[in-house]
């Protein structure tokens, strides 16, 4: 009993000092304050009563990084804060994000559409703010439109699209039969994949805009062996980047070819599949928390969370200018669970990342493949590299 007694004291000893090193921990934290800018966009009709509507797509993986930046945070004195603001579309976005700028926000993550980030980055550059794209994958935002204090997290169009053409490179899949959408999205999905074709000489041998405004799925059986007749082709790529008619496609075309794309095998940042280097790990952590599979966007803000806390930790400071110095310099690097450190490029401050190629149930490949070389790393074989980019930061 004596000796129960004494372990039982040291245990209670044990707890007074962990408890008096927590709460001087806490109290000279370094704080930093987050937030996340969401722009609620319409919703278009859903093709299949089997896929969800999110109202909460990004923000889960920023909460998931919030609290992985506070485990490491305990040992470092740091503690993170993040604040959530849904805009509806169409509802001030810009005094939003203005509000936050005034509240002394300085590290905003945005997922909002192209327009708003242009306007937003503007704001951001003037004030010392530094924003975070993980949704928008416009080619324009990294090149002409690039800004000095905004990182893109989210892939580019133009880097999935080098993703797909390497793959169809690699298989001698050259031959390209395009079925493109109508929307401006599609046609800047349909931008890059040229680009792509050209860039690693796959041919373009039909292309046909869908122009169809009823449902497919009560005439696809009909209409579409009948739209896809025309030259021999290897591969039947789609851009329907909202999914209108895309995944009907398949087993429906008048030649048997695969089908790539938007539909079929599609280019992600992030696949629910997707379970190398400790990738399941992180998606059995986010599912528990959110109650269904991480998709590009909650990828893309785990990332952008993750990246702050790496800078504040190596950095020991919350100033704008030494974290986004740190996040340039050679010396940064974020653990993805893609097999690789992921970086920034200094050109137009867009994550360097892997691209998986995925079906609706299986991750086919990891793009780049290390047989695709470049002096640099292999990684800026995806979308617009040094040379070819017209930013200027």
């Amino acid at each position: 009993m004596r000796h129960v007694s004494l372990i039982l004291r040291f245990i209670s000893y044990l707890a007074c000092l962990m408890a008096c090193f927590s709460s001087l921990v806490y109290a000279d934290s370094l704080a930093v304050d987050m937030a996340f800018l969401t722009e609620k966009m319409p919703h278009p009709p859903a093709l299949s009563n089997l896929d969800p509507v999110l109202s909460d797509a990004g923000v889960q993986g920023a909460i998931l990084a919030t609290k992985d930046n506070n485990t490491t945070g305990m040992f470092t004195g740091h503690h993170y804060e993040l604040k959530r603001v849904d805009v509806p579309f169409g509802e001030g976005v810009v005094s939003e994000f203005e509000r936050l700028v005034a509240d002394g926000y300085q590290y905003v993550v945005a997922d909002v559409q192209t327009a708003s980030l242009k306007k937003l980055s503007a704001i951001a550059k003037a004030n010392n703010i530094l924003l975070f794209n993980v949704s928008s994958t416009d080619g324009e935002l990294r090149n002409e439109s690039c800004s000095l204090n905004t990182f893109h997290i989210i892939p580019s169009d133009e880097m999935k699209a080098d993703a797909l053409a390497q793959l169809m490179l690699k298989k001698r899949w050259k031959k390209w039969f395009l079925v493109k959408g109508a929307d401006q999205e599609d046609r800047r999905f349909t931008k890059a994949i040229k680009r792509s074709a050209a860039r690693f000489g796959m041919k373009l041998v039909e292309e046909k805009t869908w122009n169809f405004d009823h449902d497919a799925r009560r005439t696809a059986q009909a209409e579409i062996p009948v739209f896809t007749q025309g030259a021999d082709y290897d591969v039947l790529l789609v851009a329907d980047v909202k999914g209108l008619f895309g995944e009907y496609l398949t087993m429906n075309t008048w030649r048997p070819r695969p089908v790539i794309g938007t539909q079929g095998l599609v280019p992600r940042a992030w696949h629910r599949t997707h379970e190398r280097w400790g990738a399941v790990q992180m998606q059995n952590r986010f599912y528990k928390q959110a109650g269904r599979w991480m998709n590009d966007i909650d990828y893309s803000s785990w990332l952008a969370v993750r990246a702050i806390g790496e800078a504040v930790t190596r950095t020991n400071s919350v100033k704008v200018e030494e974290v986004k110095k740190f996040m340039l310099s050679d010396q940064f690097s974020l653990a993805g669970f893609k097999g690789v450190k992921l970086t920034f490029r200094q050109w137009n401050q867009q994550l360097r990342q892997p691209i998986l190629l995925a079906m609706p149930r299986a991750t086919v490949s990891v793009l780049p493949h290390k047989e695709f070389l470049h002096p640099r790393t292999y990684l800026d074989t995806l979308g617009y590299d040094e040379p070819e980019s017209t930013c200027r930061l």
